[in-house]
C-alpha cells in the first residue's frame, strides 16, 4: 500500500498498479478508513484509491476555497491527475456519493462507472437530521458542543445510523475528533446546497454511465424507497440489502464487496483502457 499527499489530499493506494482503478470516497466527518471492511475484496483485481476528503482524516482543510460538492471533486480530480489515472469507477458513501457524482460531471471521460452506496436523490428523502448534528450546525451552541465532544457520544451517534449491532471501529471515531467545527459546517452546508441544486438521478441521467445504487433497506438516514427514484437513469441497477442501516460496509462488509467486485468487474470489461 502507498500513501501520498497530492493537492492537500491524503490519498492511500492499494492493488495492483496497472489494474483497473477504482475510487471510494467517504462520506461527511469520515476518512478513507471508512472502506477498510471492503478493500481486501477489492484489492486483489483493482487498483484501489482511497481518499481522505479535505478537512477530512489527515487531509487538512483547504487554504483557500471552501468545501462545497464541485470544490471537493476538483481537488479529487487533480489527485487522480497526479496519479495518472485516465479511467475510474468511482464509489461513493452517503453525502461522498454527491463528490463521485460531481467528479463524473467534470469528468466523463475519466470516469467509467459510478456506485452510490446509502444516498437518497433528493433533499425529500432525508430523514429527520441526527439531534447531535442538529446541535452541531447551530450558531452558538455548534462550536461549544464540538469543543465538548467525547469518544463515546460520537460512538453513539455513529451507531444509531446502524440497523444491526455494530462496533463503531476507532478510525470513525477519530476521523470526527481530528475535523474542525470549521470544516463540518463548510461540508454540511456545501452538500445540501448541492443537493438542493439539482436531484442526483437527473445529474446522473445525461452522463450515459453504468450506475449502481446500493442501499440498507433498513437505513434510518435516508428513506430507502427514495432508491426507487435512481430508476430514472438509463440502465441504473439498485440493491437493497435487508437488515441493513446506513453503515453499508460496516454492517454488510462480505455482501458489499461482493457486489462492488461484480459491478466493477463488468464495467472495467466494457471499457478495457488501462488505469494508467
Amino acid at each position: 500500500m502507498a500513501e501520498l499527499s497530492a493537492a492537500d489530499v491524503h490519498v492511500e493506494v492499494t492493488g495492483p498498479p496497472q489494474a483497473p482503478a477504482v475510487l471510494l470516497i467517504h462520506g461527511s466527518a469520515g476518512s478513507l478508513e471508512h472502506w477498510d471492511p471492503v478493500v481486501p475484496a477489492l484489492a486483489e483485481n483493482f487498483r484501489v484509491i482511497r481518499v481522505d476528503l479535505p478537512g477530512c482524516g489527515r487531509s487538512p482543510a483547504p487554504r483557500t476555497g471552501g468545501f462545497g460538492v464541485p470544490e471537493q471533486a476538483g481537488r479529487v480530480e487533480a489527485v487522480l491527475d497526479g496519479l495518472g489515472v485516465r479511467r475510474v469507477t468511482v464509489v461513493g458513501h452517503s453525502s461522498g456519493c454527491m463528490v463521485a457524482t460531481a467528479l463524473a460531471e467534470r469528468r466523463t471521460g475519466m470516469v467509467t462507472a459510478v456506485v452510490l452506496i446509502g444516498m437518497g436523490p433528493d433533499l425529500t428523502a432525508q430523514t429527520a437530521e441526527l439531534p447531535l448534528v442538529r446541535l452541531l450546525l447551530a450558531p452558538v451552541v455548534g462550536p461549544l458542543l464540538w469543543r465538548l465532544r467525547t469518544p463515546d457520544a460520537l460512538r453513539k451517534a455513529a451507531s444509531s445510523s446502524a440497523a444491526r449491532p455494530v462496533e463503531i471501529p476507532d478510525s470513525y471515531v477519530e476521523a470526527t475528533l481530528a475535523m474542525t467545527h470549521r470544516a463540518f459546517v463548510g461540508t454540511m452546508r456545501g452538500n445540501r446546497e448541492y443537493l438542493g441544486q439539482r436531484p442526483l438521478p437527473e445529474r446522473h441521467a445525461p452522463l450515459g454511465l453504468p450506475l449502481l445504487v446500493l442501499f440498507g433497506a433498513e437505513d434510518p438516514r435516508w428513506r430507502p424507497s427514495s432508491a426507487q427514484a435512481y430508476r430514472a437513469v438509463p440502465g441504473a441497477r439498485i440493491e437493497l440489502l435487508p437488515g441493513v442501516g446506513h453503515l453499508v460496509m460496516l454492517e454488510a462488509p462480505e455482501e458489499t464487496g461482493a457486489l462492488l467486485r461484480e459491478f466493477i468487474s463488468a464495467a472495467a470489461k466494457d471499457t478495457p483502457h488501462p488505469s494508467t
